[in-house]
Parts: structure tokens; sequence; C-alpha cells
């Protein structure tokens, strides 16, 4: 059994699927190759190798065409993955199975891959509504973390019983074996905030935030904060940029544009206090249910919204003005949402207990038995 597993995306994806590649190919009879789009992919998909204790994998980068190829060089127009798919259709569809974790994939179908099926495990469990888009009924087989997704899924019609698995976190597991939330620079135990802005323009607290914040934190230094946007708010930007931001750092301020730690789940696991605006780490940081405070940067109607039905865990600040307020009375105030976030947590992330990674790879064998795959 031959099964590509696709990284179409930007590297930081590796860490909710390259570790079912791993369990897969632990398997007899089971042959796995990760194609890539990213260069820095290998970096991370050998780190959670060595994690994981082996095995090696073979490691193929997608070709590129010319035309692909300068395009993206221009890094602000994106990662062109319709193009890069269709440059690589017929290597791919020589595979019995395609996995990917990124719902973009589903175009492979459209591209000419016939003959794989294809298996989809989303990089998230977050609550806004592009995670549940029509393409999605594409895939012969998504595997879930936890039971809130599959029960929108269903109810929208992008799965069906019998093509579709629930799994727990698969990044939760990975975070597990990396473990490195011990390698935090502060040099005084304070309590510590996570401020993680996404980086959707429309949704994104960046741009009326982060001056605020690293100004209240600058006159009150008893916390330590750790400024950890999502990694593609700076992935088109220049490394002269990025340097810029770190140099930002003092003594009870980290700020990272993107290393290791920002996609590891160091920085969730190390913090006291989240701060972020839509992206779904904050279910990963209330594995363990903390205080959260949420930014509404853009005058959103958000209460009866169910693509914010996080923004129910914990305080929402609309006014830059009342941030370090809202920080301050977040412990205090936690008792107000902690069933709420023990609940929805549970239901975002699903089964808990080491091994997602391993129920994953035998729900992908137990569905390609069933479809005469093996």
């Amino acid at each position: 059994m031959r099964i590509a597993f696709l990284y179409i995306a930007e590297a930081y994806q590796c860490y909710h699927g390259a570790a079912i590649a791993l369990e897969l190919a632990r398997r007899t009879g089971w042959t796995i190759v990760n194609h890539y789009n990213d260069p820095e992919t290998p970096h991370h998909l050998r780190r959670i190798a060595e994690a994981w204790g082996g095995p090696v994998l073979e490691e193929r980068p997608l070709h590129k065409s010319l035309l692909t190829q300068g395009l993206q060089r221009i890094k602000r127009l994106g990662m062109f993955k319709d193009m890069v798919m269709r440059d690589n259709i017929a290597e791919l569809n020589g595979y019995d199975a395609i996995f990917a974790v990124e719902n973009t994939a589903a175009a492979l179908r459209r591209l000419g891959a016939t003959h794989p099926r294809l298996i989809y495990s989303p990089h998230g469990f977050g609550d806004r509504a592009r995670g549940f888009i029509p393409r999605i009924a594409t895939f012969d087989l998504v595997l879930l973390a936890g039971r809130k997704t599959a029960a929108r899924m269903l109810s929208e019609g992008l799965i069906r019983e019998g093509g579709y698995a629930l799994t727990g976190s698969v990044k939760l597991d990975t975070a597990a074996h990396i473990a490195r939330a011990s390698a935090l620079p502060f040099d005084t135990v304070r309590p510590t905030v996570l401020y993680n802005a996404h980086k959707e323009p429309k949704l994104t607290s960046w741009h009326r935030f982060v001056e605020p914040m690293l100004a209240g934190f600058a006159a009150d230094p008893a916390m330590n904060l750790i400024v950890a946007p999502h990694v593609k708010l700076f992935r088109r930007r220049s490394e002269e940029l990025r340097q810029r931001w770190r140099a930002r750092s003092t003594a009870n301020v980290l700020v990272d544009p993107g290393s290791d730690r920002s996609v590891d789940m160091s920085y969730a696991a190390a913090s006291d206090i989240y701060a972020g605006d839509v992206s779904s780490q904050v279910y990963e940081f209330l594995a363990v249910p903390r205080p959260c405070v949420f930014l509404n940067a853009h005058g959103i109607d958000w209460r009866d919204d169910p693509s914010f039905a996080h923004w129910h865990l914990g305080d929402v600040v609309d006014d830059p003005a009342n941030l370090m307020a809202a920080i301050h009375a977040a412990p205090e105030r936690h008792a107000l949402y902690r069933e709420r976030q023990e609940t929805m947590a549970a239901a975002s992330l699903g089964d808990t207990s080491p091994g997602a990674a391993a129920r994953a790879a035998e729900a992908v064998i137990a569905f390609m038995k069933g479809q005469g795959r093996t």
C-alpha cells in the first residue's frame, strides 16, 4: 500500500499529519512518501521523526514548472497550490491514497487524480465557517479530532457515515513527544501571557492591539509576554522585518515572528493566560483550562455567530485601552468560564489520551481495507 503525504502549504502543517505517516510506516506493507511544497518542510518532518524515534521516510520536493517557480518567488502572492498540484498530478495519481492536512487538496480530483483515495485531516478544530466548505465532501475519508467538528460537518453534508473517524488531536500527540516547553528564555518566573494573533486581515487583532500590548507590558513588568502570531502573518515578509520584531524582545517580552516554538505548542504549554482573536490554537491552549481574553479589533457582532463560539470562553475586549485591565482580571474571572471551556475543549479536541496518531493510522488502515486496497 503506497500513500503520499502531501504538504501543499506551509511547513507548520507537518505537526498535524507527519506523526500519522510515521505510525503507518511502522506497519508491514505500507510505503509512505512525503511530498512537499515549502522548502522548510523537511526540517520539521525530521524533527517530528526524531521525536517519534523514526522511521526515516522518503521525502520528495514537489516538481514545479518554470512558471510556477517564477510565481512562487514573489512571496506575497502565495504558494500557488493548484499549479503545484497540477505539475505533479501524474505522479500523485499513481498512489493508492493521498493524505492531506489542507482542504485545498480536494482540487486533486478536478486536476485528474482519479485513482487514489483522498484522505483529509484538518489542521485545526476551530469554529470559523471557512473550515466547513463544500469541497470537503470531495474527500473519501476525513479524520477529525472531536465530535464538535464531526457534528457540524455531518449536518452540512460534508462527511458521511463510514467516511470519517474521530481520533483526538494529532498535534497534541506530536507536541507531547517534542515537549519543548522548558526552553523559554525568561530569567524570572512570572505569570506568562501568550498573544496569538491570527493572520486573516479582516479578523486579526495584530494591527490594532500589538503596540498597546507591548507598551502595557513595558510599563508593567510583573508578567511575561510571549508575542507569537500565526506563522503566516510574517511568512511572506522579509527576514529584515522579522528581525526588527525579534529585536523588540525585552527581559519580560519575547517576540517570535516564526520559529519552531511557534508551531509545536511550546508557548501554549508554557503560558498562563491566552490573548488572541480567531485562531483555533485557543483550543490547544485549553487542553488545560486557563484564562482567556479575546480581542475584537473590527467591531464584529459575534455573540450569536457560531464562527466566534470560542469568544464565549473569556472576556472580549473591543478597545485597546481596556486590554491590560482585562488581562489582569482574567485569572479572577476564570471561574466564570472554566466549565464552558472544559466542555468546548472536550468537544473540539476529542480523545486527549496518548496515541492520537496511532488511532488515525488505524482508521486509515481500516478504511483502505474496506476499499479493497490492501
